[in-house]
């Protein structure tokens, strides 16, 4: 009987523990199985929209097991819509929605709120995981408030000029001027709230030029406004330049050596790397510090015409397209992008106007180069120094010697390189050397607008 009994009762706990296999193996199928998968689906969209109602909302859905079911509800003071629902018979584990405005449900300004509940494939809890979110909703179907009040009335190519123009929006995401060949140039606040003033300009190897300022809000609503210029085509001036073998094996190799990639090429190649890689890379350097625009409120702009070399005679032109031939061919070409201006040698070079230095020191083919901001996106450039007396973060005065000419960089002689730039654009320096033109196109435009904004 005991030997009967002892056969029975083990098969009994193998019966047991096969069971227990049998439920451990279940429960690891349940616990590691997709269908059975416990992450509730995600909902991406913001706690906090601006909508138009006119644009679709876009929301995305995301599960792992797959998205089975969806509600999407507008909730206002006037009422309830259904923008979007579904019942999936193949569910997507990534779904797009684009939302439009319910018809049944017209809104001016004003808030809602946005109710979405998802719904996954999942077998887990028997029912599958859910997912709730609700975000607020800004309605928004004013454009924003955009007018040009004054400009400068013409612009030369290769020329800068002036606008003021009043930007005004409860929810204003950004605003620009947007141009024809892509520059965006941005403004400072000037004078009241909501106005704002932009120096820009036209490039010189643009043969075309429109300006628009351009304001959007955070609901995607749009307001444009052109910027009425005359515009003047100008003519520039074309050299040919010979280059001698001694200044390719002298200056050209001496400024090459700083690049391991010219060790091995020839006279002319490393000219090349020279006048077009190197000078690229030393004005992009150039571009990009005087990309910034300051965003202090201003009152005016008090600029005098710019004089940094006293008795100083122009030995070459801004924009002048320089072709280099070396024994009878044509090897490389570029822009003089500024104004050669010549005394006697180390003679002083002045600040003719306040600022604050953003560069002072060597920059490839210009040598050692301070460049001073002035305020309203406006840069000079002093290319080819000897010595320089300021550094990075000074505020010069009006009247201070910055700087003595030399010959360092892409230079043979003696000589100052004087270059301004607007928002990263290289301009005729000529034009802020000018009192009647700072005048007419500067100070009695910022002081007509200010006349239109007291009336």
């Amino acid at each position: 009987m005991r030997s009967r009994y002892n056969r029975g009762g083990k098969k009994g706990l193998y019966i047991f523990l096969l069971v227990l296999v049998l439920i451990g193996a279940a429960g690891y199928f349940v616990y590691t199985s997709e269908r059975f998968e416990r992450q509730s689906p995600q909902i991406e969209v913001a706690k906090k929209i601006y909508w138009n109602y006119k644009d679709p909302l876009k929301v995305v859905l995301r599960d792992n097991s797959g998205i089975k079911s969806y509600q999407v509800v507008l909730v206002t003071k006037k009422g309830r819509a259904t923008l979007d629902k579904a019942e999936l018979s193949n569910p997507q584990k990534e779904l797009t929605l684009e939302l439009n405005p319910p018809v049944e449900l017209e809104l001016e300004t004003g808030r809602a709120k946005l109710v979405i509940d998802v719904q996954d494939k999942s077998l887990w809890n028997f029912t599958g995981n859910k997912a709730h979110k609700e975000s607020l909703v800004i309605i928004d179907r004013k454009k924003p408030e955009l007018s040009v009040v004054t400009n400068s009335y013409a612009i030369n190519r290769g020329g800068s000029a002036l606008v003021v123009f009043y930007c005004k929006d409860e929810n204003l995401k950004d605003f620009y001027i947007k141009t024809n060949f892509g520059k965006k140039f941005y403004a400072e606040p000037f004078y009241k709230e909501g106005y704002y003033a932009a120096l820009i300009a036209w490039p010189l190897q643009q043969r075309r030029f429109r300006a628009d300022i351009v304001a959007f809000d955070k609901a995607g609503n749009k307001a444009k406004a052109h910027v009425p210029l005359y515009l003047r085509e100008r003519t520039y001036k074309t050299s040919k330049i010979t280059l001698k073998k001694s200044f390719l094996e002298g200056k050209v190799s001496d400024l090459a050596s700083d690049y391991p990639e010219t060790k091995n090429m020839s006279p002319v190649e490393r000219f090349r790397f020279v006048n077009e890689k190197l000078r690229a890379m030393n004005e992009k350097l150039i571009h990009t510090l005087s990309a910034k625009v300051p965003q202090e409120r201003i009152s005016d702009f008090s600029i005098k015409p710019f004089y940094p070399l006293k008795n100083a005679a122009p030995v070459a032109s801004f924009g002048t397209h320089r072709f280099y031939y070396y024994e009878g061919k044509l090897i490389s070409n570029a822009y003089h992008m500024g104004l050669d201006l010549a005394s006697v040698r180390h003679a002083p070079i002045i600040a003719s106007n306040p600022g604050r230095v953003v560069f002072a020191d060597y920059n490839g083919i210009y040598g050692y180069m301070p460049m001073i901001s002035h305020g309203l996106g406006l840069y000079t450039i002093y290319g080819h120094c000897s010595t320089v007396y300021v550094k990075k973060g000074d505020e010069v005065s009006s009247g201070e010697t910055i700087a003595k000419t030399g010959n360092t960089g892409l230079a043979l002689g003696d000589h100052l390189h004087f270059g301004v730039l607007v928002q990263g654009i290289e301009v005729r320096p000529q034009e802020w050397m000018d009192k009647n033109w700072i005048k007419t196109r500067i100070k009695d435009v910022l002081a007509e607008a200010r006349k239109v904004i007291d009336e």
